[in-house]
């Protein structure tokens, strides 16, 4: 991706980068001093949720406990984020991802329920949030290349939709008794708020209401 479209710093995917930075150090340190803690209070599931600990739905969207994990998800993060936080502005870019990963974890407990049949199945990461992100980009830029794997070119509305495609294979797999541990709920219902956004506050929609108002 072309990263020199980047002239403003990115405020808040630098500080949504540094958070989740932060809680996997939590992670990291309660995994010896304080592990019921992080489990509590940073781990989402159905069965956490009937709990009271309904804060997890957000809280677990900054938490990562394998470096691998979140290596990942904030490299990914911050080459979409910063551009799309300098197209919608940084207030609206927040609302938009703090949104993006409540409907991922709102997705993920609904389907672990419902779908799969195991309301005990937790989740945690931002991948929710970042596939918001990532779709939403590639509706705003479809014919911006990024490189897959880091090697090949290809239009981001491509890419992301072969993204989403393997998300909803790997929940049909789940729901068929496929154990791989990825919340592919959590995927797509980030994606498709994603969608969601695109249709309603896009770039075409501000458009027409300005017209309107003139």
């Amino acid at each position: 991706m072309n990263q020199s479209v980047v002239t403003a710093r990115p405020t808040a995917t630098i500080a949504i980068l540094k958070l989740n930075v932060l809680i996997f150090i939590c992670w990291i340190i309660g995994g010896f001093v304080f592990p019921s803690f992080m489990v509590q209070n940073f781990l989402l599931s159905w069965n956490g949720l009937m709990e009271g600990r309904y804060w997890t739905l957000l809280t677990s969207v900054f938490s990562h406990n394998i470096f691998f994990h979140i290596f990942l998800n904030m490299f990914a993060f911050f080459g979409f984020g910063a551009v799309l936080e300098q197209a919608l502005g940084t207030r609206r870019f927040l609302r938009f991802y703090l949104v993006a990963g409540l409907m991922g974890s709102v997705t993920h407990v609904l389907v672990s329920l419902f779908l799969i049949g195991d309301p005990s199945l937790a989740v945690l990461g931002a991948s929710g949030a970042i596939s918001g992100v990532i779709l939403l980009f590639s509706l705003m830029f479809p014919t911006e290349r990024i490189l897959v794997l880091g090697l090949v070119p290809i239009p981001a509305l491509a890419a992301s939709l072969a993204i989403v495609s393997l998300d909803v294979w790997g929940l049909l797999e789940q729901t068929r008794g496929g154990t791989l541990p990825i919340g592919h709920g959590a995927h797509l219902g980030g994606a498709v708020y994603g969608l969601i956004y695109y249709i309603f506050f896009g770039p075409q929609r501000q458009r027409s209401v300005m017209r309107s108002d003139h």
